[in-house]
Parts: C-alpha cells; structure tokens; sequence
C-alpha cells in the first residue's frame, strides 16, 4: 500500500450536460471541492436554474453538435474563470427501440450529440491545452460502449465510437501533458443470498448477469450506465460494500493516482491484485461518509477470487478473507469474520 500526502489546486473544470443528471452532479461535487466550474447545456433555462442552484457563476446555452456554439463556451469559460483545465464531454441521448423503426432524424441526434459533440469538444479543448502542456479531457461513456444491447444498437454505436475515440486520441496525445480518459460507473452491494439476488436484479434490469462465480456476480447494465456487483455476505444484506469508477487502462490508473492526489486525497495503490476474479490495478480512496471509492482497470479474469492483503487485517485472512467485504460465512460463535473494504 502507498499512501499519497495531499494537495490541493482549484481547477477551472467546464461541463456539457450540465443542467441535469450526471452532468449536474458531477458539477455539484467539484464546487464543494473547491473547483471553478462552468455548465453548458442546450436547455438554457434549466441551466440558469441549475447555476442558481450551484452557484454556479458561468453558464450558457451549449449546442455541442455547432463548433461556434463550442468554442464560445470555452471562451466564455476561460474568459470568467481562467485557462481550462479540465472539459466533461457529459451532453449525451438515449432514445430506444428497434432499429429498423428509429427515424432517421433521431439516429442522425444521437450520432451528432454523442460522437461529434465528443469529438468537436475534445478537438477545442486540445487547442487550447496543448500549448500550456496540461489538462485533461473526459468524455462520459457507458458499458453500453463494450457491451451489445438489444434495443440501444444506436446508442451503443455511439459508444463504442466514444470510447475507440478517447482511446486512439489517448495514444496520440500520450507524450504531450495532456490527459484523456472515459468513465463507466461501477456499484457494489452486499446481499445475504447470491442466488436470491441474481433473480431479483435480472428481472429490474431485464438482463442476466454478465459473470457468476461463488458468493460473486456482476451485471453489466447499459441504462442506467452501471456494473452492479454482487458479493454474498450473510447478515449485510442491502448495504452498499463499496463504489467505484472502471477506467480502460493501467496508464489511467496511475493518471488517476496522481490526479486524486492532486485534487486532495489519500490514496491506497493496489498493483496487479488478484481480486473479484480478476486480475486488476486500483486506486482507493475513503469519502466524508467512509465510504470506499476505487478507481480500476481489469488486467485479466482470473479463475480464483484472490484477496487483497492492503486492504485485510491478520483476523480476516486467517478467517479465509476475501478483499470484497467479510467472508462468505460466520464463525461457530456466530461471530463474523472482521469486515474488509473491497476490490471489484
């Protein structure tokens, strides 16, 4: 385990989509860590709302698909608060159905919103940081951009462009201070009955569960965009084990390291861990509340759960601990095995 001493540095952080939803969020969380942000949205109204709401003090109407709109954002941004240093590409559509009936003008919108308002805004923001050899661009993605889903093939088509995008640009701006990453929530929960649960989430989320293992079992959900993880630990039935963030790379991962050092907090590293049936790189952090955030890319599968000895004391792994949360079954006294934070 390596533990990072924090700094702190405010950054001037602009975000599409940002009158609702993630967008809005993700605002509402970098104010209270000191950030300057600014929002963008094509719902003007909602977004004068939103800023009333956040305090937000530079905001404007924001069609991402128009590269004037775009850049009269960013101008606006750096303008009221300073060179950019971070853009969220949040704007993104969702419409479902078959294919063959979606109307040309809603696939049109979705590859317009979703792929080249990305790409117009990765392209704006990397003029703008590239001289100055620093920033980062994230560009808000879905597992819906890894993974097939019957009634979305639009939707996951812009996906997967968004990711094939962020990942070659990654590449080539590799070498040059600049930053570029996707996100793809992830949400662990404890349950007393794996098999119980399983059925229960595959009817809410209309989809079977991606990998079951032992005491273990994950769903990869295109809408909302989410991995639900589910780890077997009698009597903590419906509480959260940990949450985390999937990124595409170990290069990301230690990009977030130095990030969230940046911005402030502890940090625990666990490299090339074997946990979850897989084989994985990972940074911890703890939030206000105590709960665990880790952000991670998956090397490999891995037949065998693994542990994760930073993350367990002496008692747990003589008890046959297991790095997401307890282990699967209580002592003769009843007493359970000392609980662990996780890794999936």
């Amino acid at each position: 385990m390596t533990t990072h001493i924090p700094h702190t540095a405010a950054k001037t952080v602009a975000i599409t989509g940002g009158a609702r939803g993630i967008g809005y969020q993700t605002a509402k969380e970098l104010i209270r860590r000191g950030h300057r942000v600014a929002i963008g949205d094509v719902d003007e109204a909602r977004a004068k709302e939103a800023a009333v709401e956040l305090g937000v003090k530079v905001v404007t109407r924001l069609d991402v698909t128009d590269p004037d709109s775009f850049r009269e954002f960013l101008d606006l941004v750096e303008g009221g608060l300073g060179p950019l240093d971070v853009l969220i590409n949040n704007a993104g559509i969702m419409p479902t159905g078959h294919a063959h009936e979606e109307a040309d003008a809603v696939t049109r919108r979705q590859v317009e919103i979703n792929v080249l308002g990305v790409i117009f805004g990765t392209k704006l923001a990397l003029q703008r940081m590239l001289p100055r050899r620093a920033g980062h661009i994230i560009n808000t993605a879905s597992l819906a951009g890894e993974l097939a889903v019957p009634g979305l093939a639009t939707y996951c088509g812009t996906k997967f462009a968004v990711i094939g995008f962020t990942e070659a640009a990654r590449q080539e701006y590799r070498k040059s201070g600049v930053q570029l990453s996707t996100v793809r929530p992830t949400f662990t929960l404890n349950v007393d009955d794996l098999q119980e649960a399983v059925a229960f989430y595959s009817k809410l989320f209309g989809t079977e569960p991606a990998k079951v293992k032992p005491g273990y079992a994950n769903f990869a959900i295109a809408e909302p965009p989410l991995k639900l993880v589910l780890l077997e630990n009698p009597g903590k039935g419906g509480t959260i084990n940990h949450l985390g963030v999937e990124v595409e790379s170990s290069e990301k991962v230690h990009a977030e390291i130095a990030r969230l050092t940046g911005e402030g907090l502890f940090t625990d590293e666990e490299i090339g861990t074997t946990c979850c049936f897989a084989t994985q790189d990972k940074v911890w952090v703890t939030g206000p509340a105590g709960e665990k955030w880790e952000v991670y890319t998956v090397l490999a599968d891995s037949e065998t759960f693994g542990s994760s000895p930073q993350h367990l004391d002496d008692s747990a792994a003589t008890e046959g601990g297991v790095c997401c949360g307890t282990a699967a079954a209580p002592t003769e006294d009843k007493q359970e095995a000392p609980a662990a934070p996780s890794c999936c």
